[in-house]
């Protein structure tokens, strides 16, 4: 494999610490996405029982009208 940057072959060494690398960069971002989408859930899931809360405290007062 001839790397670009310089013209050389690169050395089974390099291949295998960027193989390395480039698992590693994967993994942090699968990391990533799942925090944000945990954050995201705990989030909907806090304003969902918000509004289910005023809606239960509204609803006695929409009758007696």
């Amino acid at each position: 494999m001839i790397n670009d940057r310089d013209g050389r072959a690169t050395t089974s060494a390099e291949r295998e610490a960027r193989k390395v690398f480039k698992q590693a960069e994967a993994k942090e971002a699968l990391t990533d996405y799942a925090k944000a989408q945990t954050a995201f859930h705990k989030n909907r899931e806090r304003l969902k029982a918000e509004r289910l809360a005023r809606e239960a405290s509204a609803a006695p007062h929409e009758k007696e009208r």
